[in-house]
């Protein structure tokens, strides 16, 4: 590290838990954040600001102007632009030091498939379960850790997939593809607009925790929020054994 970002990231570097060792964990770190929205905004902007060293961003959509109730990476000047040339703009103006990759698409495939591979970790901010899943096969394919959140309402979900523990459960083994789960979007049912910030702040926090190594991450327990009540509370999952995405016979 040079003297500036001795400077800048002297915060972290104080942490015994972090240090210089961390911080230059983190400098080097390779995240993909697929979601450039409510959840992702909060993510982006702090793991920039962590100085995280490549942050690749995907997101096929556009700024509106009721996006801006809760997705704070984006302004009213960048209402009809890319999701992702906003978020890249705005996390510049926070940390010039960041590597921002914009991906103006939405990953599917092949191409989800190799930034998956390539990164060191990945968030999922996304708002739905077609991706959610394909996002989490990729994770087990490749040994990737997941951090997924999820908020809609008052209530919101932050949990940790940690693929390269053999043990560790995957979303899927959470929320099995195909089961009969109501998928509610916030166009349709609406959103508090801090709990996009809690469960996307604490995405974060996970993320550089797994980074650095520090502390105990949500790897097997669902942490979930209840903004109404202002509760949180954790649920215990295990590894399902016969999961069709990472049961013993994908393994």
């Amino acid at each position: 590290m040079n003297d500036d970002q001795l400077l800048r990231y002297s915060r972290h570097i104080l942490l015994p838990e972090i240090g210089v060792e961390g911080q230059e964990a983190i400098l080097n770190a390779k995240v993909l954040v697929i979601g450039a929205g409510g959840l992702g905004s909060p993510v982006a902007m702090y793991l920039a600001a962590a100085g995280v060293g490549k942050l690749v961003i995907a997101d096929n959509d556009t700024v509106d102007l009721t996006n801006l109730q809760r997705q704070i990476m984006h302004s009213t000047e960048m209402v009809g632009h890319p999701k992702v040339e906003s978020a890249r703009a705005s996390l510049q103006r926070i940390n010039p030091l960041a590597n921002v990759v914009p991906l103006h698409t939405r990953l599917e495939d092949a191409a989800l498939d190799e930034q998956v591979a390539a990164a060191d970790l990945v968030l999922d901010c996304c708002d739905n379960f077609a991706t959610r899943h394909a996002v989490n096969r990729a994770c087990v394919k490749h040994r990737k850790p997941l951090v997924s959140g999820a908020a809609i309402r008052f209530d919101g979900q932050v949990s940790v997939f940690d693929m390269r523990d053999p043990e560790a459960a995957c979303y899927h083994c959470l929320f099995p593809e195909g089961e009969d789960i109501e998928e509610v979007r916030c166009a349709v049912m609406g959103v508090f607009s801090p709990i996009v910030g809690m469960i996307g702040t604490t995405q974060a926090a996970e993320a550089l925790k797994l980074i650095v190594g520090c502390g105990t991450p949500l790897t097997g327990r669902l942490l979930l929020l209840d903004g109404l009540a202002m509760e949180w509370r954790s649920v215990g999952f295990g590894r399902d054994p016969g999961c069709a995405v990472c049961g013993s016979t994908q393994r």
